[in-house]
């Protein structure tokens, strides 16, 4: 694109420097006329080269291509983790106990930062279950009527006390679609692929879709609104979770 303009710009300089000269050379004639001929070409030569490299220059610089979005904002849409957040909503599990199919609903709250989560578990009449409170030195879980029991391994506590497994590890970066999926590779889920319904394997193999997500209202971090996880294990048989968030507080 720029080499026609340097070719014109040339052909003008010929077409109008050198004529001039060359009328001054040709009356004075004899060999300076070849000599200075030469170096009237050569200036004019010289000026042409200069002027294509500073197009080139200033070309390259303007065709730049922009980097690319980074994968958080694809199509519009950026995300971010949020160390801490407080969530509420409702829960619903299915899991199996001496053969036999369990159902349990009810509902949660979810307080959250970086050193610490705190996690209550409700009656559907909004009586409280449990309790559990995860720092990283241990985990303490709290049910009515009963000893407090204390672990290092949150997951493993939940199991024991409740029946059934509550990945509460994970949900930390669950519940607002991040984590690490079954190939060791972190995920950050984008609301915008498959109509916002997203399937992922976590390295510890629950199954997690992504099924809704907030109502984005112009926000610029949309969090998910529910997610089902299922999973089969020894202790409970096919387990299925469904969480639902109704509110989502960052701060």
């Amino acid at each position: 694109m720029i080499m026609p303009w340097i070719v014109r710009l040339w052909q003008q300089r010929m077409s109008t420097d050198i004529p001039s000269g060359l009328n001054a050379l040709i009356s004075s004639g004899g060999l300076g006329f070849h000599r200075k001929l030469a170096q009237l070409t050569k200036r004019t030569t010289f000026t042409a080269i200069s002027l294509a490299a500073a197009l080139t220059i200033s070309g390259c610089a303007a065709l730049t291509t922009p980097a690319p979005p980074p994968a958080s904002a694809i199509n519009g849409v950026s995300r971010s983790y949020h160390q801490a957040i407080d969530l509420s909503g409702r829960l619903s599990v299915r899991y199996q106990q001496d053969g036999k199919e369990q159902a349990l609903h009810g509902s949660f709250t979810w307080a959250q930062t970086s050193q610490h989560t705190l996690v209550t578990l409700l009656s559907p009449l909004g009586q409280t279950l449990a309790t559990i409170d995860i720092t990283p030195k241990q985990s303490t879980l709290h049910q009515a009527g009963q000893p407090s029991r204390t672990a290092a391994d949150v997951d493993l506590l939940t199991a024991q006390a409740l029946g059934w497994p509550l990945p509460i590890a994970g949900l930390r970066d669950w519940l607002q679609g991040f984590g690490t999926d079954v190939n060791s590779k972190p995920f950050n889920v984008n609301p915008a692929s498959d109509n916002g319904v997203t399937t992922v394997t976590t390295t510890d193999h629950w199954s997690i879709q992504y099924a809704s997500w907030q109502p984005a209202e112009g926000a610029a971090n949309p969090l998910p609104k529910r997610i089902d996880l299922t999973r089969n294990t020894a202790q409970a048989g096919d387990v299925a979770i469904r969480i639902v968030i109704d509110s989502a507080q960052p701060h």
